[in-house]
């Protein structure tokens, strides 16, 4: 049986968190009436001119900065022609020859292992109109409110080999987009889109197969899905004797196929050509560095950091800096419950709270506890004034809004952790008495008996003993 190697590479159009879209002063803000933010410059009526947007161009080098790439310190806005007719101009402004931003790299993790996935440019562009086709029975739609909006298109080299490593750069950018503040990530939305081109080609083999271009991919489970159909799709056909065209395609969540939306030469003929209205875009060093200076801590480097201050795993330190409010949230815990704390606050983050927050669907910004709240309860835990199993109850009364401190809840529900060891002694003795079959059966041999006894012992002290402590104390009094 041949062995088959994948190859992918993605390319991302983020829309930039700008107010207003990149040649013109129209509103980008989502959701508005069909085609009333559409400007005479964003349809291109004769005698308009794009007057390029600053924030834009910031937010291209501050992508640059981020994946170590190389800011050009002179690129050029070309016109890319094509009829569509969601595209009123009849073609739209982008980057072709001399791009904005060449080259760089971003890091990928899958479990344990890292990999470095390589850019080829990410270049400025307008977005085109939208069509729409459900509301209208055997006709089509044009809003051209998304006309003009800035994107960011962002390229990678062929370097991924598995849906998961594709599905793992998608998160790893998409957190990186949001965490330097250049766009929103919101894929329902569509600010958030990817196209994977995927072919297949004989383990051994140089030459790159036939790829298939994935289009519109709005979500990471989806993506993931469409790549592996599409894998096994052209390993099939091939096996089977039929030969991969290269081809557009969509996906569809509904079947779990993609099909062919339309077939792709090698070469478009889009009769690229410098834009007449718009002058070279200059940038100059100072103007990157006044950039590099307002960038944030980046999450390599504050995963390292975490790694390096509070001894965490490389697992943990990932897991905390998968979002900039995850990572910020840890640090505000931190900084109430103590350094020396940093594992069981990082569990606390990234498993209790996490799944708190996945099963109500919220993100860690809309989080009942706050960090504060959070840091006070893992400081009571540090200090043996509550066990992690009562924890688990006062962190269920803050999120349900019963107090406003684990403080609050362990003083008026009672539920300081007993110390007392001669408290705790006498409340054996009584289990001890009063289950004289089981002390028997452990004596016989039966571990089982002893984790019942350590049972009975923790609802006698109503849970509020420390279990290692019971566990300790009863083994002793059983010669254990």
């Amino acid at each position: 049986m041949k062995q088959w190697e994948v190859v992918i590479g993605i390319e991302t159009h983020a829309q930039l968190s700008t107010r207003s879209k990149i040649f013109s002063g129209s509103s980008t803000a989502f959701g508005a009436e069909p085609n009333v933010q559409a400007s005479a410059v964003d349809i291109a009526l004769p005698g308009v001119l794009p007057v390029l947007n600053k924030q834009a161009v910031e937010c291209a080098i501050r992508f640059g900065l981020a994946v170590g790439a190389t800011v050009a310190p002179k690129s050029v806005f070309a016109r890319k022609n094509y009829f569509y007719p969601d595209l009123p101009k009849g073609y739209q402004i982008s980057q072709f020859e001399l791009p904005v931003v060449v080259g760089g790299q971003l890091t990928i993790q899958l479990g344990d292992l890292e990999k470095t996935v390589n850019l080829t440019r990410a270049h400025l562009e307008e977005d085109a109109g939208k069509s729409l086709h459900e509301d209208f029975q055997g006709k089509s739609g044009i809003d051209l409110n998304r006309a003009g909006t800035p994107l960011l298109e962002i390229v990678t080299e062929p370097d991924m080999r598995s849906s998961a490593e594709a599905v793992a750069y998608a998160k790893a950018l998409h957190a990186l987009v949001r965490w330097i503040g250049i766009c929103d990530g919101n894929m329902q939305e569509g600010s958030f889109r990817c196209d994977a081109n995927v072919s297949v080609r004989p383990v051994g083999q140089k030459e790159f197969g036939t790829r298939r271009e994935i289009k519109n991919l709005n979500s990471f489970r989806f993506m993931q899905q469409a790549i592996d159909y599409e894998v096994q799709w052209q390993i099939a056909t091939i096996e089977d004797g039929g030969r991969i065209e290269q081809a557009t395609v969509l996906f569809d969540p509904d079947s779990g196929e993609t099909r062919a939306m339309r077939s792709k030469e090698d070469a478009h003929d889009y009769r690229y050509f410098p834009d007449p209205d718009l002058l070279p875009l200059i940038i100059d060093s100072e103007w990157i560095e006044r950039a590099r200076a307002a960038m944030p801590e980046l999450p390599v480097a504050k995963r390292d950091r975490f790694m390096a201050d509070f001894a965490l795993s490389v697992y943990d330190a990932s897991a905390l800096t998968g979002s900039l409010e995850v990572a910020d949230f840890f640090e505000a815990t931190l900084a109430v419950c103590g350094q020396t704390n940093a594992k069981i606050c990082a569990n606390w983050v990234t498993v209790d709270l996490a799944a708190r927050l996945n099963k109500e669907s919220r993100e860690i910004g809309e989080s009942p506890v706050s960090a504060a709240m959070l840091g006070g309860l893992i400081a009571r835990i540090a200090d043996s004034t509550i066990s992690n199993n009562i924890a688990k109850k006062v962190f269920e009364a803050l999120w349900n809004g019963e107090e406003k401190s684990a403080d609050d809840v362990i003083e008026k529900q009672g539920l300081k952790q007993i110390t007392d060891t001669g408290a705790i002694e006498k409340l054996i003795d009584d289990v001890l008495a009063a289950n004289a079959g089981m002390v028997a059966e452990f004596k016989a041999g039966k571990e089982k008996a002893f984790n019942a006894l350590v049972g009975q012992a923790m609802k006698a002290t109503k849970g509020k003993a420390n279990p290692q402590q019971v566990n300790d104390l009863l083994r002793a009094k059983l010669g254990a």
